[in-house]
């Protein structure tokens, strides 16, 4: 099993339970940035796994293509969860970079916020609907 798939097995498996592995896979000083959290250090990765845990229902992880490139990888995911009775999918990527001894010491996760999540919410999401079809050249 290489870097890459322990780092994304762990994913597709997460519980609550399994979160504190993330210091086998992330080097101390990783780095974590994604639309909404951008931190340093296995304890803060940590926290926002935990985060996700306690404000969504069922969140998980539907690994999708994976590749390898000396020591950095991209991976494309689909993001699964419950949040107040709806069920939300966003896709989105990651790009990793592993250090020698094989430990992500970069990880950033790109997925469009306002398209994958924002614009499906109720309150929220009808002015950016509005917005995209303003600005839409296929409108």
């Amino acid at each position: 099993m290489t870097k890459l798939d322990a780092l994304l097995d762990w994913y597709a498996t997460m519980t609550p339970d399994t979160i504190a592995r993330a210091g086998q896979l992330y080097a101390a000083d990783a780095h974590f940035r994604d639309p909404f959290n951008d931190v340093r250090g296995v304890a803060k990765i940590e926290t926002i796994m935990r985060h996700m845990f306690a404000n969504t229902e069922h969140p998980h992880f539907i690994i999708g293509e994976r590749f390898v490139q000396g020591q950095q990888a991209f991976a494309t995911w689909t993001f699964v969860c419950t949040l107040r009775g709806r069920v939300y999918e966003i896709a989105g990527a990651s790009h990793f970079r592993f250090n020698e001894e094989g430990l992500v010491t970069l990880h950033r996760d790109y997925w469009d916020a306002a398209e994958e999540l924002l614009q499906k919410l109720p309150v929220v999401g009808a002015p950016i609907r509005w917005l995209r079809r303003k600005l839409s050249a296929t409108a």
